[in-house]
């Protein structure tokens, strides 16, 4: 059926669009011939956000009148549908009532432990095969937190270390990041992201078949005991309290890695 037909369109919910280079076209124009409306859902668009999300997002009304915008930017050829990654869609994330129970005691313990001593660490758990790296390869580690200056003093320690790192910002990036090789061995990871949660993040990871084992350390400025519940149940390995502590820091990363 002809693209240009907007009744051949149908809009699902785990549907995922991108802008196309027509698109991003009109975006830069100084002189857009579109509606505020598709300016705005352009901008939200990055191949990543299902419908869904997106409708979650803004609310209602707004959201019930989105399917009507993408349907005309369809038409238009302004965005395309596009498969989900297997990183970033298709994965489960919800908490089961048994784990949430089961991490219970340990949250009241850790909450306790992150007021004293800045860091909480479970010691190093049985995992699969660790990867095989190629002689004299360092060991690599993803940073996810949106602060400048804390990224770059993470960056600067686990460089010290003897990690190769790369750190990502926002979700996109966090996307992008963790389909690049190799594997990392180690993930500082931010609760609170701007487009992101970092709970969300954390249970993607524990749900691919390849990223699962991935040591985790969760990066918080609140450390209260609903979110070192949340992160535990989801298969945190640890927690650091903002501002981080450089011998916290390390401690706590030799100790998921097992080098102590």
């Amino acid at each position: 059926m002809p693209l240009t037909q907007e009744r051949s369109y149908t809009v699902h919910s785990n549907d995922i669009y991108a802008v196309t280079p027509k698109g991003q076209q009109e975006l830069r124009s100084s002189a857009t011939s579109i509606s505020p409306a598709e300016v705005e859902l352009l901008v939200r668009l990055d191949d990543v956000l299902t419908m869904a999300q997106i409708r979650q997002s803004v609310g209602e009304p707004a959201g019930a009148a989105l399917d009507i915008t993408v349907v005309m930017l369809l038409a238009k050829g302004l965005v395309e549908r596009v498969q989900p990654d297997p990183f970033a869609a298709s994965l489960q994330f919800q908490l089961s009532p048994s784990a949430l129970t089961d991490a219970g005691a340990e949250a009241d313990f850790c909450a306790a432990t992150l007021k004293k001593s800045n860091y909480y660490v479970r010691i190093a758990r049985k995992r699969g095969s660790p990867r095989q790296r190629a002689p004299g390869e360092r060991l690599s580690a993803i940073i996810v937190d949106d602060e400048e200056h804390l990224a770059k003093f993470l960056h600067h320690y686990l460089t010290f270390e003897g990690f190769d790192v790369r750190i990502a910002g926002s979700r996109a990036e966090v996307v992008a990041e963790f389909r690049k090789p190799p594997i990392p061995d180690l993930v500082l990871l931010d609760v609170m992201l701007p487009d992101a949660d970092g709970f969300d993040i954390l249970l993607r990871i524990r749900s691919h078949p390849q990223l699962k084992d991935i040591p985790v350390i969760m990066l918080t400025a609140k450390a209260t005991r609903e979110a070192v519940l949340k992160g535990l149940a989801s298969g945190a390995d640890g927690y650091i309290t903002k501002p981080v502590e450089t011998e916290s820091l390390l401690q706590a990363v030799r100790t998921v890695l097992g080098s102590q």
